[in-house]
């Protein structure tokens, strides 16, 4: 099933043939991160900053897959806090950890003013990444200086890095153990296939972790 994911993202986009390996590659990362306990952190400006949101969105809650609760879990949430209680064990879902470093304004805006601009995503890996974790990176020239950065410390620190780019990778391809490089140029037109693609990444890990 996961492959069939994978299939008919290719028959829909054949001009993404080419990089069959590397998303079947970003998605075994990710799920291994996943089974080991670890978190998924993504970073982008601009639509790519969009893009980041919307990846959180279709990780931390059900996106095709249904996701009850551990039930162990359930049965504490029942056990212990009542009608209440079983109300939060029916209706929540189990998440994939997973945090958009484009979200926290607060944080962002200080560490813009107190250190500068391009260490807003670099920071933030140094205070969140841990070994095992993945660091999923996007921008459609590849040179972002700050995307860069945050890839530059999350190898330092043992993360697997994943990049979604256009098609030359930029300078980013020096510092991903997964690229994406998708076959275009311009930025719209790049952005408008890294939607189809980290849909297809969401869907195929939601479907090894959950079934």
């Amino acid at each position: 099933m996961v492959n069939q994911i994978l299939q008919q993202l290719l028959k829909r986009y054949s001009k993404l043939n080419h990089l069959e390996l590397a998303i079947a590659g970003a998605v075994g990362s990710i799920v291994e991160c996943y089974r080991n306990g670890g978190k998924v952190l993504v970073c982008g400006n601009g639509g790519s900053s969009a893009d980041a949101g919307h990846i959180v969105g279709e990780l931390m809650k059900s996106f095709e897959a249904k996701r009850p609760l551990n039930s162990d879990i359930q049965q504490k949430l029942t056990s212990q806090f009542g009608e209440r209680g079983s109300l939060l064990s029916e209706k929540l879902q189990q998440g994939l950890p997973a945090i958009s470093l484009s979200e926290h304004t607060s944080l962002i805006t200080a560490i813009s003013n107190d250190l500068g601009g391009d260490f807003i995503f670099a920071q933030q890996v140094a205070g969140y990444g841990n070994p095992g974790d993945v660091l999923l990176a996007l921008s459609t020239s590849g040179n972002a200086q700050n995307v860069l950065d945050a890839l530059m410390v999350a190898k330092a620190k043992g993360l697997k890095t994943i990049g979604m780019a256009g098609q030359t990778g930029g300078k980013m391809k020096e510092f991903c153990d997964v690229l994406i490089n998708v076959p275009e140029t311009r930025t719209a037109f790049v952005q408008e296939l890294h939607l189809p693609v980290y849909h297809v990444l969401c869907m195929m890990v939601e479907k090894e972790i959950f079934g």
